[in-house]
C-alpha cells in the first residue's frame, strides 16, 4: 500500500464545532430540502457572475449544491448555525480525520461551490464573496475550507499516528486529495482530453464534457473552470435518480425473490416504448436540461394490459 485517495458524493455537507465535531446529521447529496433557497439565490443574486455555471447564469439552480444547503442551514437554525466554525463536504471531514489537515478539494469546489477551481488553489482567491454577501452569508467564505487541494496533490504529512493506529496502517503513509466520486471516474476513464465525453451511471447519471474553454450555455452545468484538474473544464448534464428508482421498484413494488438480471429479461421480451407506458425519473427533482428540486416521477399511460415487464422497461427506458 502506497497511499490513500477519498472520494465520495458530492455534495454532501457538514457542519461542525470548533473541535471539528459534527453538530448535525449529514445533507447528502439528493437531498432536496434546500429547494426554496435555489429559487431565492436567483431573485437575489442574479447576473452574479458566479451564477454563470448554471445553465449560463439562468439558472435555476440545483438543491445538490453547497450555497443552498448552507444558506437552508442559516435559515432554519439561526443559532446553530452561529455556532458552527466549520462548513465542509464530508470528504473533507474524512481527510481531516485521516490526516489532522482541513482542506477542501478544489474539483468539490468548482464543480458544486460556485467557486473558481484554478484560483481557489491560491489561499482565499476563487470564493464569490460577492454571491455570499447578496444572500447574507458573508460568514460562509470564512467557514469553509481555507486551503484548497487539487486531486492528486499530497494532503499534510499523511496519516497521523491516530488514524494509522484505528486502520492499522503504517503512520505517514500518504493521503492524497480526491474528489467527488464521479469527477474521479472521469480520470479513472480517460476523459481528460479536449472534447472527450463519458457517462457515469449509478444512483444518478452524468454527463461531462471536457472543453478546452470553460465555457456555458442553456441547460447545461459548467462548464467549471479548472475541474476535474486545474489545466482543465468541463460541462455536465444530467439526471439526479437513475439506479435509485431501479432499486425503489425491485424493493418496493415487486419484492419477493426476483433479481435484476430477472426484471431485465422479462423487459427485453417488451418492444421499445414499453406499449405505451411512459416513466418520468424525476423521483428526486430533474438536473438538465430543466434544473428543478421540486419535479416529481410518474408512470404514464397504465393500462391493464400492462404488465410489471412494462414497469421495468419504462423505468429503464427513462
Amino acid at each position: 500500500l502506497v497511499g490513500l485517495c477519498i472520494d465520495t458524493t458530492c455534495c454532501s455537507v457538514v457542519a461542525l464545532d470548533e473541535n471539528f465535531e459534527p453538530k448535525n446529521p449529514c445533507l447528502l447529496w439528493m437531498d432536496q430540502r434546500s429547494a426554496e433557497q435555489t429559487r431565492r439565490i436567483l431573485e437575489l443574486a442574479r447576473n452574479d457572475p458566479a451564477l454563470e455555471v448554471n445553465c449560463n447564469g439562468k439558472g435555476p439552480i440545483s438543491a445538490e449544491w453547497m450555497t443552498p444547503k448552507a444558506l437552508w442551514m442559516k435559515e432554519q437554525n439561526a443559532e446553530n448555525w452561529d455556532d458552527t466554525k466549520y462548513i465542509c463536504e464530508y470528504q473533507d471531514y474524512i481527510n481531516y480525520k485521516l490526516t489532522g489537515v482541513f482542506c477542501a478539494s478544489s474539483c468539490n469546489a468548482a464543480a458544486r461551490w460556485h467557486w473558481d477551481g484554478k484560483e481557489c488553489l491560491q489561499e482565499g482567491e476563487g470564493r464569490p464573496t460577492s454571491l455570499y454577501r447578496k444572500l447574507g452569508i458573508p460568514e460562509l467564505a470564512d467557514k469553509l475550507p481555507q486551503t484548497c487541494l487539487s486531486m492528486g496533490t499530497s494532503i499534510g504529512n499523511g496519516l497521523t499516528k491516530e488514524a494509522a493506529e484505528f486502520l492499522n496502517l503504517p503512520v505517514r503513509l500518504p493521503v492524497l486529495q480526491g474528489g467527488p466520486d464521479a469527477f474521479v471516474g472521469m480520470i479513472g476513464l480517460g476523459c481528460v482530453r479536449d472534447g472527450t465525453l463519458c457517462l457515469i451511471t449509478g444512483s444518478s447519471h452524468l454527463h461531462c464534457a471536457v472543453t478546452s474553454v470553460a465555457s456555458r450555455s442553456d441547460g447545461i452545468w459548467g462548464a467549471y473552470r479548472g475541474a476535474p484538474l486545474p489545466h482543465l473544464n468541463f460541462a455536465e448534464g444530467g439526471q439526479s435518480s437513475t439506479g435509485s428508482i431501479l432499486r425503489w421498484a425491485k424493493r418496493e413494488l415487486f419484492g419477493g425473490d426476483s433479481t435484476y438480471q430477472d426484471l431485465d429479461a422479462e423487459a427485453s421480451n417488451i418492444p421499445p416504448g414499453s406499449d405505451g407506458l411512459v416513466a418520468l425519473e424525476t423521483f428526486q427533482g430533474s438536473r438538465t436540461p430543466v434544473t428543478d428540486p421540486s419535479a416529481r416521477g410518474a408512470l404514464l399511460g397504465l393500462t391493464l394490459s400492462h404488465t410489471r415487464a412494462h414497469v421495468w422497461r419504462a423505468l429503464l427506458e427513462a
